[in-house]
């Protein structure tokens, strides 16, 4: 599996439980252990689990390997280690306090979607304006 579906994978696992603030940053320069980064926020220690769980069974059914998971029995920061990816989900004031960004500081990853039709949300619409004539 390659690393772009990979972390699509992971992102989209994020996504289906909520997960927001979700970046994903290139640190291939920076590190020889892995290539990407992805950080993410959840809102509580049930959330985070539930984000941990769901990367690992979106990645485990693709036939990736997870090498490790951290931090689920405190639930504030969880680490997946998925060898060429490292992902972190963390409350919100613990992701504040650490401040990975700056660490890992790397090149941002922008993901294009390839989601399948039945898996995409459609985005909301804007309400239609009226516009009055004079």
């Amino acid at each position: 599996m390659d690393i772009r579906s990979k972390q699509r994978t992971v992102v989209h696992a994020l996504e289906d439980v909520k997960g927001h603030d979700i970046v994903v940053y290139n640190v291939a320069a920076l590190s020889p252990i892995f290539e990407r980064v992805v950080i993410a926020s959840g809102d509580s220690t049930r959330q985070l689990k539930a984000l941990a769980d769901r990367v690992q069974e979106e990645l485990k059914a693709l036939g990736a390997k997870v090498y490790g998971v951290e931090g689920e029995a405190g639930a504030e920061w969880v680490l997946v280690d998925l060898g060429d990816i490292v992902v972190h989900i963390m409350h919100p004031a613990v992701r504040s306090y650490y401040n990975l960004e700056e660490i890992w500081g790397g090149k941002q990853v922008r993901i294009k979607s390839s989601v399948p039709a039945a898996r995409a949300r459609p985005a909301p619409r804007a309400p239609a304006r009226r516009t009055r004539h004079r």
